[in-house]
């Protein structure tokens, strides 16, 4: 039971913070059981101010209180908090990365034993808990390690779990990278608005409350895109004239090519933070 496990979460930032409110405002764990890091004291404070938790700037001493770590930090300093609290990660502990880029196979070479890893790729929609989460297993974790990182991942948003790890890089591409594809999007959507005579504070709501809805109905109906889309397409009508002037304008091929191109430039900074691991597990054993 998650309500029964100590939470420790290196990093106070932006996904440590919805992490936090996620769990105990879903009620999966109490402030008592979570302790929050960072280096920055303010960012602490503001934390333990808001929910209650436990913080220390020691990330050892969190590591060795908690049953579940989650390394929240930019995956440049991962490999330093890693090394740093290797001392007390063991297989008894549940260890979960939401570091982007970072394969886990590169984090167990770090600290040099086997460990129950879990990779996670949230995205920034976990701030109002509508995150789109991909979870990948490590080979020493178990099936109630994936239950216990969907159950607190979930708490931000919908989670899916990939049996094949390579394919984070795909998430980071589609689902990571895209929140940034649906704001260039809605903003786009909300210029045509005032182009048509539109206010700009109505065209962004009207844009942005769109989008929301039209992602609801796919998830709610289970229908497929294509079969929602020709319910709002009638003979002669606007939205089929909408529709060929986005097809001529190929925004399908470049909404294609974007998650392409945003998978391969992942796939390049994992190459790149391997060979940080590398370099740091080196200095380290100097």
């Amino acid at each position: 039971m998650l309500n029964e496990k100590k939470i420790a979460i290196l990093g106070a930032g932006n996904m440590g913070d919805a992490l936090v409110s996620g769990l105990i405002g879903s009620e999966l764990s109490a402030p008592k059981n979570i302790i929050c890091t960072d280096i920055n004291q303010s960012m602490l404070d503001e934390i333990k101010s808001k929910y209650k938790v436990r913080t220390t700037s020691n990330n050892l001493k969190a590591v060795g209180e908690a049953d579940i770590i989650i390394f929240a930090v930019k995956p440049q300093i991962l490999a330093t908090v890693l090394i740093e609290t290797a001392p007390k990660l063991d297989t008894s502990k549940l260890v979960i990365s939401i570091a982007a880029g970072v394969p886990l196979a590169a984090m167990e070479t770090c600290v040099k034993k086997d460990l129950r890893l879990i990779r996670v790729m949230p995205n920034i929609a976990a701030a109002v808990k509508e995150a789109a989460t991909a979870i990948a297993a490590g080979e020493h974790a178990t099936q109630e390690d994936v239950s216990l990182a969907m159950e607190i991942f979930n708490s931000v948003g919908k989670c899916i779990f990939l049996k094949e790890n390579y394919l984070m890089d795909a998430t980071t591409g589609l689902s990571g990278s895209g929140p940034a594809y649906i704001f260039l999007i809605v903003d786009a959507l909300a210029d045509a608005g005032v182009k048509v005579g539109l206010s700009r504070q109505d065209s962004l709501f009207l844009a942005a409350q769109t989008v929301l809805g039209a992602a609801k109905l796919l998830i709610e109906t289970q229908e497929h895109p294509g079969q929602l889309k020709d319910k709002v397409t009638s003979p002669g009508g606007t939205a089929i004239a909408g529709l060929a002037t986005l097809e001529s304008g190929g925004l399908r091929t470049t909404l294609i090519n974007a998650v392409e191109a945003a998978t391969n430039r992942s796939k390049e900074l994992g190459a790149m933070m391997v060979q940080n691991f590398c370099d740091a597990n080196s200095h380290n054993s100097d």
